[in-house]
């Protein structure tokens, strides 16, 4: 049986929310709970449990409550997710999680750091057993039933730099830290202000997203020539940890995002018959 794992020291981490613009501090602390929480200790303690239904989408993943909200999830949680770490407390004292330089390979470097103790508790797998498609304008998910974890992710973008591009990968930690991890967030420097204007993207910079002007990219060397669709695949292991368990089956995006994501995630879990716990 799979067990239940948490970390072994606490992490510190601080940086830029992108969105926010905002420092902000962040403390990652072993937890044998079974499940993950945050707390804003800017708020006296505020305590949010990750719950699938409290989340909400624009530009980023984030958890809302009646009080507060904390967004740019998705980068820590894919993390969490591939680690296999489920118990832990985030304590954080303002209301984003840091961009960092743009990547997950921050939060990598940490938790390999900390190292990871296995806690008592098991846990169960989410296993895919009927294929389902979601389609939203011209984006599309899909899923089907495979003996892997694994992922499809295209996207096109009328831009020289990006145009379409296609990554599959049947994923493990090993591949994440070394194929997925370390691709940064990405935008286009014509959208700034409109972004701006929704109080959005006002902590980025040159130096912590690839940043593209109407022809190439104007941040510094790429890490990877498909760069951004692997960006996208670190974006949505990070929205699929929502379910809660590891997952079994191939999930297909189509020029999709935090939006289609996490609809088809409610799909899941409005419709129990398309996967069974193992």
């Amino acid at each position: 049986m799979i067990q239940k794992s948490t970390i072994q020291k606490e992490i510190h981490l601080s940086g830029i929310g992108i969105h926010s613009g905002k420092k902000v501090n962040l403390l990652l602390k072993p937890s044998y709970s079974g499940g993950i929480i945050f707390r804003r200790t800017d708020l006296d303690n505020l305590e949010l449990a990750l719950d699938p239904r409290k989340i909400e989408t624009k530009s980023s993943t984030y958890i809302v409550s009646e009080e507060c909200k904390i967004q740019t999830l998705e980068h820590l949680l894919a993390v969490l997710y591939m680690f296999g770490i489920d118990s832990l407390i985030i304590e954080i004292n303002g209301d984003e999680i840091p961009i960092m330089e743009g990547s997950a390979s921050p939060f990598v470097q940490a938790i390999l750091n900390s190292g990871i103790v296995v806690l008592s508790e098991g846990k169960k797998s989410i296993k895919i057993i009927k294929p389902f498609s979601l389609e939203e304008q011209d984006a599309g998910f899909f899923f089907s039933p495979d003996s892997d974890f694994k992922i499809t992710y295209s996207i096109e973008y009328d831009h020289p730099a990006i145009q379409r591009q296609e990554l599959s990968l049947s994923l493990n930690l090993e591949n994440f830290m070394k194929e997925i991890a370390p691709a940064r967030t990405f935008g286009f420097l014509k959208d700034v202000p409109a972004l701006r204007a929704q109080g959005l993207a006002a902590g980025g910079s040159l130096d912590n997203a690839v940043v593209l002007d109407e022809k190439d990219v104007i941040s510094g060397p790429l890490r990877y020539p498909d760069e951004f669709v692997r960006h996208k695949i670190l974006d949505l292991i990070g929205d699929l940890s929502l379910m809660g368990a590891p997952l079994i089956g191939h999930f297909k995006a189509q020029r999709a995002g935090h939006s289609l994501h996490l609809k088809a995630i409610h799909f899941l879990l409005d419709n129990p018959e398309f996967w069974t716990y193992i």
